[in-house]
């Protein structure tokens, strides 16, 4: 059993996150600006008032944590730089600091010609700012992260949706996963198995990894 800490645990992935540990019987602090609006979360969480922003809020909860998971959401494209930075910086000077699970964008991956997918001429302009975002926070682990254990998981680039759970996926590192059709194809709820089993196993300490079916 681990102590859990999702910041963003009332967001699309990290309620399925919260929920998946939860069900395998780890403790879980739901960290959300608006605790008033999380009553969907399972029985047994306990939901503070945190921001992964906040260097006060990370201070005050990794005395308690064996990992803190980002999966936040919503904001401009500095809103992950500034979470993965708040998160390195205050651990690195804990004695024994948590693991960061960071929940990152799958338009970080590489395309076969070795360029991201947010770089593609037809990349969603509606989507750049996200993507350009956790493109910062990945170099940011990458570049800064000594004195703490970082994993960054990157969804497939395009079709990435709220579905069933399976427990079943493969995992990849800089590069899509990909099916007998060339698809990357990944359910919410799945990444959650993913998240919680790297929690659970770490395979991928210290780098980014991607999942699919």
């Amino acid at each position: 059993m681990s102590d859990i800490v999702v910041f963003g645990a009332g967001g699309t992935a990290g309620s399925r996150i919260t929920a998946e540990a939860v069900s395998r019987g780890h403790r879980v602090t739901a960290a959300v600006r608006r605790p008033e609006a999380t009553s969907y979360l399972p029985a047994g969480v306990r939901v503070v008032t945190g921001d992964a922003t906040s260097g006060r809020s990370v201070r005050e909860l990794a005395p308690e944590a064996d990992a803190m998971v980002v999966a936040v959401g919503g904001g401009d494209r500095s809103l992950w730089r500034e979470a993965a930075e708040t998160l390195v910086t205050v651990l690195r000077d804990q004695p024994n600091p948590p693991r960061i699970i960071h929940v990152g964008g799958g338009a970080t991956l590489l395309t076969p010609k070795g360029t991201p997918y947010l770089e593609e001429p037809d990349f969603p302009a509606e989507y750049r700012d996200a993507a350009l975002g956790q493109a910062d926070a990945l170099a940011l682990y990458r570049a800064s992260a000594d004195g703490v254990t970082w994993t960054y998981l990157s969804p497939p680039p395009l079709e990435f949706h709220p579905g069933e759970r399976t427990g079943h996926y493969r995992t990849g590192t800089d590069q899509p996963v990909t099916d007998e059709q060339g698809r990357s194809v990944l359910s919410y709820e799945d990444l959650a198995v993913a998240v919680v089993d790297e929690i659970e196993r770490p395979r991928f300490e210290n780098m980014r990894f991607t999942a699919a079916y």
